[in-house]
């Protein structure tokens, strides 16, 4: 069976907490099998037989907010996309393992436009560097990611789409240990 990936934007933020297992049974309850939280953050592992990722995140957002009475942007990836989006590497090795840098992966909706992608390249600075491969935008920090000049919510503002962010340690993290070594 097709497994996934759901991750939740901002699930357990701003004064809200969701317990893992309250969330793995509210998955459970929309028919998915192997079930697996990785982390407090909002990653979700889970088999189902939809292959439509559109679909999964509409399902999962409207169980999600019945349950939990709050929005839970939800950005499902199948485990060919997450392998994908941990193999994806748009800036040099060196960059990436210079000391306090650190990357970091956006999650989106969709592609964003060639207008959003331009807007989102101007922000390029000594402490920030994007790269857009559909419907992921890399961003390195040159620094600690608290002290960057772009936020995550000005992220979305400039893409014009909602976005949840994960370092990519913690991808190649959940990838090991739901998915095996890639």
């Amino acid at each position: 069976m097709p497994r996934f990936v759901a991750f939740l934007r901002a699930v357990n933020l701003g004064g809200r907490t969701v317990k893992m297992d309250r969330l793995r049974a509210l998955f459970e309850e929309l028919g998915f099998s192997n079930v697996k939280t990785f982390i407090a953050s909002g990653n979700v592992i889970f088999e189902s037989r939809s292959r439509s990722t559109e679909k999964l995140e509409g399902a999962i957002e409207k169980r999600l907010k019945e349950a939990l009475g709050f929005d839970v942007a939800t950005f499902v990836r199948s485990e060919a996309e997450i392998r994908a989006v941990e193999a994806h590497q748009p800036f040099s090795k060196s960059d990436i393992s210079a000391p306090k840098h650190s990357l970091y992966v956006a999650f989106l909706r969709q592609e964003p436009d060639s207008h959003c992608a331009k807007a989102l390249f101007d922000r390029r600075s000594d402490f920030d560097d994007f790269h857009v491969n559909g419907r992921e935008v890399y961003w390195l920090c040159r620094g600690r990611f608290s002290e960057s000049p772009t936020s995550s919510n000005e992220l979305e503002r400039i893409l014009k789409c909602s976005a949840t962010v994960r370092n990519t340690t913690t991808v190649r993290k959940l990838i090991a240990l739901h998915f095996g070594e890639s």
